[in-house]
């Protein structure tokens, strides 16, 4: 049975004490009013140590928004898997959009964060997802198909089973467009066909899929009722506690 998770980035938003806030407050609501699916939220690297020790892990768990693609080093500034890892971390989102595009991350460069991350044993949120140019020509199939070969298809099935596939329709992040849900779903099928063809049946089931693109409380449950979409990765509404405990509510739905 594959896990339903609701996942929050909350990408460059909130100083240390107001990020300590926010999973404090998340905290006592959902150990209050327990969630029926995953929780995850993606803190700035520096939230980390100092949230970990704030949450019931058994309610929330807790992840780094990137990490780098060298073991350790000379390299002024990165944060390696090893480093997230320490800080009570479990997850880390690799290939988000934005990383992608802002930073030039390849294919090449997330198959090695890919690497170190499950070699420190950390579990893997991969973003993969098309651009509106893309969804327009119809190459979204090509696209996200072409991501997993490029970063994560090497892996052994034992391996993959440590990663969930978060789909971001690039068009819909931060946009307010959303993928309607049977577009999502035509989508989520069809990387789910891919994970069989590549890895069988049994792997792709048990693989969760998530979708990420304009998630919200008034439209998550008529994502997440969809036969393929396991739950979201979601933004902006993840930074406030009403907001975010709505989504997660859409599993009681």
């Amino acid at each position: 049975m594959r896990k339903k998770i609701v996942a929050g980035n909350w990408k460059m938003n909130k100083n240390l004490q107001e990020g300590v806030a926010l999973a404090t407050e998340l905290n006592e609501v959902l150990t209050a009013d327990k969630p029926n699916c995953d929780v995850i939220i993606c803190t700035p690297f520096i939230h980390l140590a100092t949230v970990s020790n704030i949450i019931d892990h058994t309610v929330i768990g807790l992840g780094a928004e990137n990490c780098a693609d060298k073991e350790k080093g000379a390299f002024t500034g990165e944060v390696s898997a090893e480093m997230v890892k320490s800080t009570g971390a479990e997850y880390v989102i690799l290939g988000h959009s934005e990383r992608r595009e802002y930073y030039n991350e390849t294919p090449a460069i997330l198959k090695e964060k890919v690497d170190l991350a499950l070699a420190n044993g950390l579990k893997i949120i991969f973003c993969i997802g098309e651009s509106l140019a893309q969804r327009e020509a119809n190459q979204q199939n090509e696209v996200v198909k072409s991501e997993l070969e490029g970063s994560v298809f090497h892996l052994t099935a034992e391996q993959f089973a440590n990663v969930v596939i978060a789909y971001e329709p690039i068009w819909a992040i931060g946009t307010g467009k959303t993928a309607t849900s049977d577009q999502a779903e035509e989508i989520h099928a069809y990387i789910r066909s891919i994970v069989a063809d590549k890895y069988g049946k049994e792997v792709a089931d048990n693989t969760s899929i998530l979708y990420g693109g304009s998630c919200k409380a008034s439209n998550a449950p008529e994502l997440f009722a969809k036969e393929d979409i396991d739950g979201g990765l979601i933004g902006g509404a993840s930074l406030k506690t009403p907001d975010f405990k709505g989504i997660i509510d859409a599993w009681k739905k």
